[in-house]
């Protein structure tokens, strides 16, 4: 009789751990589907960035979610979502869209951007990938001039990886 007690017992803590995972994926804006990929400042192993050779264009999307036969980059970001996406949080999802298509071979349709209290799912359409290359290569043009600082913020430039290098940090 204990035998079916702890089958019992067994099948439901399975179940309950489904469901918590299932709510988990749900909570944090992930689409459905089996994460291929995440970076490693969230969780597990580095892995090695994807890379264009047609753009020069490389990075680590922060999570790689397969659904179907698609690949779906979802970029996650801390703060409290604006009405509509940031154009550069934008743009940095479409080359992670074209990224997936040149490492993977495959294209996704969309890619998500995840904020504390919202998610956008935004079209890798032909036009946004146009949008994209017209800005890599305004990008390489500039060959690797020093650009002035696009923002007035001090907390971002607090926040920013080349702040120990920048001549235009905000003290």
């Amino acid at each position: 009789m204990w035998v079916w007690w702890a089958a019992l017992v067994f099948v439901l803590g399975g179940l309950a751990l489904l469901w918590l995972g299932a709510r988990q994926q749900r909570r944090s804006g992930l689409p459905p589907g089996r994460v291929l990929y995440s970076d490693p400042n969230i969780i597990g192993e580095p892995e090695r960035p994807l890379f264009d050779p047609d753009t020069l264009l490389t990075g680590k999307p922060d999570y790689l979610v397969k659904d179907g036969g698609a690949v779906i980059p979802v970029e996650v970001k801390s703060g409290w979502a604006p009405s509509e996406p940031h154009p550069g949080h934008v743009f940095q999802l479409m080359a992670y869209c074209r990224l997936v298509e040149r490492s993977l071979g495959v294209r996704p349709p969309y890619g998500i951007l995840r904020y504390r209290n919202r998610t956008f799912a935004v079209d890798y359409t032909p036009q946004a990938e146009a949008e994209l290359l017209a800005l890599i290569e305004e990008i390489h043009a500039a060959g690797g001039r020093e650009q002035p600082r696009s923002h007035d913020s001090p907390a971002r430039c607090a926040g920013c990886g080349f702040r120990s290098q920048c001549n235009q940090r905000l003290d």
